[in-house]
């Protein structure tokens, strides 16, 4: 309950059972607790509290703060919790836009994991841009496999995908000016060069950055919490810990093929309604997978998701 004492801050780290807050875009930290059991209507999370979060608080006399409200979330990115299969973990909320971050190899990012991700953007509407990072890596033997790339993601599925690298600086200009007045989540499984990349974007950040495990070809973790950095060219960013795997919630079945652009372009001229694209007689999105329309690779993660019954790693 709000009084006339209270602030409106955004939640900008989160470590144990502190939450650090600044009422962006002033950035003047404040450490928090949270009072009570704050619960989220119907919310089986894991936090209640998530970065980017608009909350209420009540100054304290030693300088803290006590969170006694949270405002509802316009959007957010949730997956699966890591050990509780039937729980949700809230990445971050109230985004302007995604950068999703992969690499073709040092690691390879699984199509599947990027399909699931790009999916939960899709469900909550927040803007997703695909970074090839680590370009100056990719030789003339991967212009297949980026072509390819291209090919599922941008041609067909229309995701605006930009070639990244934190070693070279490619790219890194567009990115600043995307990200000037805007909250900015960017993610990708350990390894992908996501604290290096954001380094080039602003070097007084000095974000730790890990060497790639040559047994495995993963990343080793080097960001451990969630966390809200300015950057000194403008607008805000979300540094999150790498991700191994990417679960799906709070989705019907029936719902799964709106959150694949390609596949929406054409659902309309299903026979039946609804569709599950599987097996029905008069199928657009059948028939747009065999005319080239829409990729055998997306066709694919759609039925794996469709199945999904258990956490997905």
């Amino acid at each position: 309950m709000e009084t006339k004492n209270s602030k409106r801050a955004t939640v900008v780290r989160h470590t144990g059972s502190q939450y650090t807050v600044s009422d962006l875009p002033v950035w003047e930290p404040v450490v928090c607790v949270l009072r009570g059991k704050l619960r989220l209507k119907g919310a089986t999370s894991t936090n209640p509290i998530a970065v980017g979060d608009h909350i209420s608080y009540e100054p304290q006399e030693d300088g803290t703060g006590v969170i006694t409200a949270i405002e509802p979330r316009k959007n957010y990115i949730i997956r699966k919790s890591t050990n509780l299969s039937r729980q949700a973990h809230i990445i971050a909320s109230n985004l302007d836009q995604v950068f999703l971050i992969v690499t073709l190899d040092f690691p390879e990012t699984k199509l599947e994991f990027i399909d699931r991700f790009l999916v939960t953007c899709e469900a909550y509407k927040v803007p997703v841009v695909i970074l090839l990072n680590k370009s100056d890596l990719y030789t003339k033997e991967y212009s297949g496999y980026k072509e390819f790339f291209h090919d599922i993601y941008s041609r067909s599925a229309g995701y605006t995908i930009l070639e990244t690298s934190g070693t070279t600086k490619h790219n890194i200009e567009i990115i600043k000016d995307m990200c000037r007045g805007k909250l900015s989540l960017f993610s990708g499984i350990s390894g992908v060069g996501k604290s290096s990349l954001i380094n080039s974007l602003d070097p007084s950040l000095s974000l730790k950055t890990g060497e790639i495990s040559q047994y495995h070809k993963q990343g080793k973790h080097t960001t451990t919490f969630y966390e809200i950095h300015p950057l000194t060219s403008g607008g805000f960013i979300i540094d999150t810990p790498g991700i191994k795997g990417f679960g799906l919630l709070e989705m019907e079945k029936e719902e799964l093929s709106h959150y694949l652009p390609e596949m929406l372009r054409v659902l309309d001229d299903c026979r039946f309604s609804p569709c599950t694209h599987t097996h029905e007689p008069g199928c657009a999105v059948k028939k747009a997978v065999e005319d080239g329309e829409i990729t055998p690779e997306r066709y694919q993660s759609y039925l794996s998701m469709l199945e999904e019954e258990e956490k997905y790693r």
